[in-house]
């Protein structure tokens, strides 16, 4: 059955007074989402929070559904406060020697950055480097590759299976950030095997700030120790009458590295956002995105604007970097707002950012007000 697309959109109350092509810095909540954090407020005071151990039972449907969005078991999902967390507990619990190496790609989110650099003084080199070059940039003493699943500047999206194959022949480990793209593109945790993939749903995944979670896998697990260890953190943290003394039992989970209490309003209502895009389908939802981010720019396309995604291969995404001769980008945008149209601006590029709750409606009106600037 066809999705009703504009039934979709009707979730999205800022969409009414916005024409909103910024999903890239924020995802809009939907209605559900908001509803499912709320109802969880409303059930803390009818019950006086007394069944909170039934929250965990969520928790666990919830890293259920989150598994089945990523083709993995919910005994491979931690939640995270955000993927910066995720990125931290794998690098910190790595043993690093001096010669050591981490690749990441040019332009990458700051996480990739500035996490590695602190390495240096430990003797761990840290690359920058384009799809192009990445063989080069490779060498016997590469430990880990961090990038992210689609680039938050300018849209590249690097050939997962492809950067997977090659981390696991080089024997390294491959962390993926998902943020910009989970919600909008498909992922499939056993064919990409990342050693840990970190997606805050924020952004396409359409969720409240704070709700996060990271698949790691199953052979990561085996050495990789919390570096967060609370009341939750032994095996028979359930047995709340006598919670364990001593040093704690580590569950072999990925539960095992959340440690303490979980911020369930906001897991309520990223649930609520998980489940809207498995009932759409994720395959349906990729469609519409990358039908409407063709459809865009084609838009930008006809003002004059130069694309990476005409000049180099792997550009195909939700997010559009278009740059004007003439116009800076910073200064686009912001006149664009004064109109009533949220885009970005990063790196010199005019970012816009499609998702499945825009329409054509919102290219239109991309199109008029920013050809009366260009």
């Amino acid at each position: 059955m066809a999705v009703d697309w504009e039934a979709v959109r009707e979730e999205f109350p800022a969409l009414r007074e916005w024409t909103f092509l910024n999903t890239a810095t924020f995802g809009q909540l939907p209605r559900r989402c908001v509803e499912a954090m709320n109802g969880h407020f409303a059930h803390r005071d009818q019950m006086a929070c007394w069944d909170f151990l039934d929250w965990f039972d969520d928790a666990g449907r919830m890293r259920a559904s989150i598994g089945e969005l990523i083709h993995c078991g919910a005994e491979d999902v931690a939640f995270f406060p955000h993927a910066s967390a995720a990125l931290s507990l794998l690098i910190s619990g790595m043993e690093w020697r001096e010669g050591d190496r981490v690749i990441t790609f040019r332009n990458e989110f700051p996480n990739h950055l500035y996490a590695p650099s602190l390495l240096a003084a430990r003797g761990v080199e840290l690359v920058e480097t384009s799809w192009e070059d990445l063989d080069e940039a490779w060498s016997s003493r590469t430990r880990l590759v961090a990038a992210s699943t689609v680039n938050y500047t300018n849209g590249f999206r690097p050939p997962l299976e492809e950067l997977s194959r090659m981390a696991h022949e080089r024997g390294a480990l491959l962390y993926l950030d998902g943020t910009q793209s989970l919600g909008a593109l498909r992922f499939d945790a056993q064919a990409v095997r990342p050693s840990v993939f970190a997606v805050h749903g924020y952004k396409w995944l359409v969720s409240p700030t704070g709700a996060a979670f990271a698949y790691i896998a199953p052979e990561v697990r085996q050495w990789l120790r919390p570096d967060i260890v609370g009341w939750r953190s032994d095996r028979d943290w359930r047995n709340v009458n006598a919670l364990h003394q001593g040093a704690p039992r580590f569950s072999g989970t990925a539960e095992q590295y959340e440690g303490a209490m979980l911020p369930f309003p906001l897991l309520y209502g990223m649930d609520a956002s998980v489940r809207m895009v498995l009932e759409l389908g994720p395959e349906a939802v990729e469609q519409r995105v990358l039908d409407l981010a063709e459809r865009c720019r084609g838009v930008v396309r006809g003002l004059g604007a130069k694309l990476l995604y005409d000049e180099q291969p792997h550009f195909g995404s939700g997010i559009i970097a278009a740059r004007f001769e003439g116009r800076e980008a910073g200064e686009l945008a912001r006149e664009l707002k004064q109109r009533g149209v949220l885009v970005s601006a990063r790196h010199g590029n005019l970012r816009i950012s499609v998702h499945f709750y825009n329409n054509q409606k919102d290219l239109d009106r991309l199109g008029n007000e920013l050809g009366n600037l260009v």
